[in-house]
């Protein structure tokens, strides 16, 4: 087929997830033409097996805990006493899935006003300017946007087949009595929290000493006693070596050889690849690291001109905000005359755990290694108010990083009720470079969690 055969573009996005769908739309408001390809649905992981139906299970489970101390504080609320209330989960699902479709909707029809071809196939690079279709149709353009995601994986162990990975969670209509989950970071961590409050007994195994490695060890030693608290049981040091079938149940062998009790489900949350594997990657000459993830540069340009990519496909932080923002900044690059690219300094994070765990710049391990002892640490423990009326055990801890004789702010650090909606501010705070004294000049909104931020000392 010639190239005056094939349909011609300015810009081909291959992926439909965040990065993909953001890179599409900014550069359609720049007057591209525009092509996306995308076999499944759009919104990718986020949208259908991540933050939204992650975020919409912890609201659940948040929901749930709140009636718990209802209860207590006087409510007449139809549950026993210290009992998860129970939630008609296919009543919830409903809704979920809802919400869900109103996003698809709005992206098809934004899609649609915005003159974009969508094309809901699998595709694969035969050059750097040419993507085929699986229909053998063929496109092309002069750029190309990689932005596939990636996947949750298994584990390489014996009978990794009997678990499953969030992905199967969200297919769940019902909270397991018994579930393992093997895992500590993010993903494990806040399924751990959401089914032990949805009435699962959950028992995590860690490999390692500690829960979410990267955070600020103060927090998460914190965050372990507030889900033990909870009644999550916590296996620290303790290596999954094999999962074994008993009957319809499943049991966890260690790595010494010990087999526990048997489970109803087990959840991996052992890491995710990208989905770089049968794009035709190498037919464009685009290179791979080790991991598989696409090699890009600060401007997420692979070494191939025209060809771009971002996403959980490359090596940037695994974030949604991170795609989209990459993505609609090198659109502003190659289309609107911009010059902005994406900082990848103090991006700010959370896990929504139970309660969240949030975090902006370096923790004070990141900040010691860099300027040694020069260096001033505030902290603030408490109860937050709700969970003291309700004689609640759960326990909040802020945190401050702060630098040098000016005692700059490098580091914030949150952990418990509201930190994931109070962190966004403090992070721009961060990114303009405030000192401890700019918060203390600050007068306090009180009573609330956010004012420990402005009164440490």
């Amino acid at each position: 087929m010639s190239e005056s055969e094939q349909a011609q573009f300015d810009l081909i996005v291959v992926g439909g997830g965040s990065g993909g769908l953001a890179g599409a739309f900014r550069a359609a408001e720049h007057g591209a033409r525009v092509a996306l390809l995308e076999p499944s649905l759009l919104g990718g992981t986020c949208v259908n097996v991540g933050c939204v139906p992650k975020k919409a299970m912890w609201l659940a489970a948040d929901i749930g805990a709140k009636l718990r101390m209802a209860q207590s504080l006087g409510f007449a609320v139809d549950a026993p006493p210290q009992q998860p209330c129970e939630l008609d989960w296919p009543t919830f699902i409903v809704h979920r899935q809802r919400y869900i479709a109103g996003i698809h909707d709005s992206y098809r029809k934004r899609l649609d006003k915005a003159g974009i071809v969508v094309a809901p196939m699998r595709a694969r690079l035969l050059d750097a300017r040419t993507v085929e279709c699986e229909n053998g149709a063929r496109m092309g353009a002069a750029r190309i946007l990689i932005a596939t995601g990636g996947h949750a994986v298994k584990p390489a162990i014996p009978g990794a087949e009997l678990g499953g990975t969030s992905d199967d969670f969200f297919q769940w209509t019902a909270a397991p009595k018994r579930v393992a989950i093997v895992g500590a970071g993010y993903i494990a961590v806040e399924l751990a929290g959401v089914l032990q409050a949805l009435g699962s007994q959950v028992e995590l195994f860690a490999r390692g000493q500690r829960l979410l490695e990267g955070f600020d060890h103060e927090l998460t030693a914190q965050l372990a006693d507030d889900y033990c608290q909870s009644g999550v049981r916590l296996h620290f040091g303790h290596a999954v070596a094999a999962l074994e079938a008993d009957g319809a149940r499943v049991r966890v062998r260690g790595a010494d050889g010990a087999l526990g009790e048997a489970f109803d489900k087990v959840l991996f949350a052992t890491g995710r690849k990208p989905n770089s594997a049968g794009l035709g990657l190498e037919n464009a000459g685009v290179e791979l690291d080790a991991n598989g993830f696409v090699r890009i540069d600060e401007l997420n340009a692979t070494r191939v001109a025209g060809i771009d990519a971002v996403g959980d496909v490359t090596p940037d932080p695994p974030l949604t905000p991170v795609a989209i923002a990459a993505a609609r900044r090198l659109m502003d690059r190659l289309y609107g005359g911009g010059s902005a690219k994406l900082d990848r300094n103090d991006i700010p994070t959370v896990v929504f755990a139970h309660p969240p765990i949030g975090k902006v710049g370096l923790t004070e391990d990141e900040a010691r290694a860099r300027w040694g002892d020069n260096l001033h640490i505030y902290r603030a423990g408490f109860r937050p108010m709700l969970y003291a009326l309700a004689e609640s055990p759960q326990r909040s801890l802020f945190k401050l990083v702060c630098v040098g004789q000016e005692r700059r702010v490098v580091g914030i650090h949150l952990l418990g009720e509201a930190a994931d909606e109070m962190l966004q501010g403090f992070a721009v705070a961060l990114k303009r470079g405030i000192t401890l004294d700019d918060l203390r000049d600050t007068v306090a909104l009180h009573p609330t969690s956010a004012e420990e931020v402005v009164l440490m000392r």
